[in-house]
């Protein structure tokens, strides 16, 4: 296991790399300095000498991958790919475009992030499983039948309509909660509790449909037939058998979520006015700030290897017989 796990964080380093050269191309290729500077500068005829102070002022005066006026590993080190994204990997993601420190905002904005993204997680986790169990418990009924169309319903509307619902309805008219806003303390739970019920409703559909699926291709099986013919219980066959040999594919994709959940919502953080990293990604992308999103984009993917190594570990727990020994 422990060669496996060293072999897989191996593979993410080119990974990375190429992802971070991918991202310094669409930022700095298609987009020049001298582009960024005007947009950053905001008027339409900016002169030569406001462009060039601009650039020295963020330190992209200098060249893009290879400095030839500069000796020894300056050559690869004093230039703008060395000084924007080589750095990113030791956790240095450098200055937002208003002086702040990004490192920093990020530590303080994955609080108000997490206090969405995990309560969402696990109350949507757990009634989507349910509801899926229940379906494929009362298979070809008609609350099965009635059942998938909800699903079918619920994933066919727009994200936007929960929320701008759920705002309307539980905030303006029966004046419950807040209908934006984040405070700390004991008073929390009032900023909290709808995002997260609108989070949890608004992913039942796609989540306990596909949950439904799984659990119905598992119902199809030898074993199964062979559970019954013992004379276990059609409970027992479901949560003993069918619902542990179904753990792997749903597995596959929940733990990849996890990591992804310091991310934070970009719907959900902006229209409740949340100060996460949603929110914060969302703002520089209006305030065309191209080091927050770069370094928004290079966590993303780190995070995102994460969860796919924690997927093949969690595999390990649910079935024994997996084995990583090559």
């Amino acid at each position: 296991m422990l060669a496996y796990l060293l072999r897989r964080l191996l593979y993410a380093i080119p990974i990375l790399i190429g992802v971070n050269l991918i991202t310094f191309a669409l930022f700095f290729v298609v987009n020049t300095p001298d582009d960024m500077a005007r947009m950053q500068l905001g008027v339409k005829r900016v002169t030569p000498e406001a462009i060039a102070k601009w650039k020295i002022e963020r330190g992209y005066d200098k060249p893009l991958f290879i400095n030839g006026e500069a000796d020894g590993v300056g050559v690869l080190t004093d230039t703008v790919l060395f000084a924007k994204s080589a750095r990113m990997f030791v956790g240095d993601f450098g200055r937002a475009e208003d002086g702040r420190d990004i490192a920093r905002e990020i530590t303080s904005r994955m609080g108000p992030s997490l206090a969405i993204a995990l309560p969402t997680f696990i109350l949507g986790l757990f009634v989507a499983v349910t509801l899926a169990l229940l379906l494929a418990f009362f298979r070809a009924s008609y609350l099965d039948f009635w059942g998938v169309v909800l699903c079918v319903a619920m994933m066919s509307v727009s994200g936007l309509f929960y929320i701008i619902g759920g705002q309307y309805l539980i905030s303006k008219l029966w004046r419950l909660v807040p209908i934006s806003g984040f405070g700390g303390g004991i008073d929390a739970w009032k900023f909290l509790i709808l995002p997260v019920l609108i989070g949890v409703i608004s992913g039942i559909g796609s989540s306990a449909r596909w949950y439904r699926t799984i659990f119905l291709e598992e119902i199809g099986k030898e074993y199964v037939r062979t559970a019954r013919a013992k004379g276990l219980s059609e409970l027992t066959v479901l949560f003993r058998h069918v619902l542990r040999n179904a753990m792997i594919p749903i597995l596959t994709g929940v733990v990849v979520v996890i990591p992804l959940l310091f991310m934070g919502s970009l719907l959900t953080e902006s229209f409740f006015g949340i100060p996460g990293l949603g929110s914060y990604t969302i703002d520089a992308i209006n305030a065309q700030d191209f080091a927050v999103v770069r370094a928004m984009v290079f966590i993303g993917s780190v995070l995102y290897i994460v969860g796919l190594i924690l997927t093949d570990i969690s595999y390990t727990f649910v079935d024994p017989r997996i084995r990583f020994d090559r």
